[in-house]
């Protein structure tokens, strides 16, 4: 078996980046949705070549529990417009931290002081943030 010299290997994010994943469209859909009802600070994460769990991650704040659960319920809803139904969902009654699986992307809505407690972005500082600005701008 002969082994590549490093700089003519792929590396596992370079072979991810090139693999299309049906997770994009229901996070740039997600991040848009949570956009509609004011979350703030929202993020999404490409996790392709970094995990095998999911592919992407949105992440948005709410303002308080109820926020936090109003804009859950509002991405859920507006993705089952479009035919996408959770395959789980965790945390929607407390407000607390709103947890939307959707297996190929995983929808996070945070109350802040959870949000900064467990800095998602930074445990998964490898990720790629996508650029959601125009999907936020342009609205759901």
């Amino acid at each position: 078996m002969e082994l590549l010299a490093p700089h003519d290997a792929l590396t596992r994010r370079d072979m991810a980046e090139r693999r299309p994943s049906p997770g994009e469209p229901i996070a740039r859909r997600a991040a848009a949705l949570a956009s509609d009802l004011k979350a703030t600070d929202i993020v999404v994460l490409d996790l392709r070549g970094v995990t095998d769990m999911t592919d992407f991650f949105v992440i948005a704040s709410g303002t308080s529990d109820t926020h936090v659960r109003a804009v859950a319920e509002h991405i859920q809803a507006g993705l089952k417009e479009g035919g996408v139904s959770t395959t789980m969902t965790e945390g929607l009654n407390q407000g607390r931290w709103a947890l939307l699986d959707y297996a190929d992307c995983v929808i996070h809505v945070f109350h802040p002081t959870l949000r900064q407690f467990y800095q998602l972005e930074r445990l998964w500082g490898d990720a790629t943030p996508l650029n959601v600005d125009a999907e936020i701008k342009q609205g759901a």
